[in-house]
């Protein structure tokens, strides 16, 4: 069955599941945890919409690549179709819902590619690499940029992040993406991640929070 956007009380958002804009390296110290120069403007990527699988009470890792690492991201739902130059107040208004992801990587591959000065394409877009959480409609998630993102595992706390320690804030960042390419609704824009990122194993058991607003909890299988 394909991906459906859903709202966090079950209902069916209705936007069709379209690409995933990611944004590397948007927290300086998870930029320097892996070794990576802090970027002086958003550095931009996607992830096909075959990538994406909702964060339901098991999440099955690809198989036979490397280790998979989780980095938990604030994910906005796009629900307006925003191109070239935006002002705030329509960069904020095209925000449809807020939640949160998880961007799987296969980190030795990512690697073994970037050494090479290859894309990065096969370490972060395969199928099932990019989990969502049901979003909270945007007109309860309050200040964009006063949201937060917790993650635990088995019940230890390993990344923690406020959108306001971002390198490039949320609507900022909105605008760039718009006067690079269209986002279209049903389009979903991630956010970067904190320091803390690892490897996810068999049987861990995930907490993902928007702390006040939002809770997820699921298990890696086997």
């Amino acid at each position: 069955m394909s991906y459906q956007h859903r709202y966090l009380d079950g209902t069916a958002a209705d936007l069709p599941m379209g690409k995933v804009v990611c944004v590397g390296r948007n927290y300086a110290e998870h930029a320097r945890e892996l070794n990576n120069p802090v970027p002086t403007e958003p550095l931009l990527f996607i992830k096909p919409a075959t990538s994406v699988v909702p964060i339901a009470e098991e999440l099955s890792l690809i198989q036979g690549r490397g280790p998979v690492h989780y980095e938990t991201e604030i994910a906005l739902l796009i629900g307006q179709r925003l191109s070239g130059e935006v002002c705030d107040g329509e960069a904020q208004a095209a925000v449809a819902g807020v939640g949160l992801a998880l961007d799987l990587t296969l980190r030795e591959l990512q690697d073994q590619l970037k050494a090479k000065a290859h894309p990065w394409e096969r370490a972060k877009c395969f199928d099932g690499a990019c989990p969502l959480t049901p979003f909270i409609p945007a007109v309860e998630a309050g200040e964009l940029s006063e949201l937060a993102l917790r993650l635990d595992i088995n019940g230890e706390p390993r990344q923690q992040g406020t959108a306001a320690e971002m390198i490039t804030p949320i609507l900022a960042l909105i605008k760039h993406i718009a006067s690079q390419f269209t986002l279209l609704p049903g389009d979903v824009v991630i956010t970067g991640t904190p320091a803390g990122v690892g490897v996810l194993n068999a049987g861990d058991r995930l907490q993902l929070a928007i702390p006040g607003k939002l809770q997820v909890n699921t298990r890696i299988a086997g």
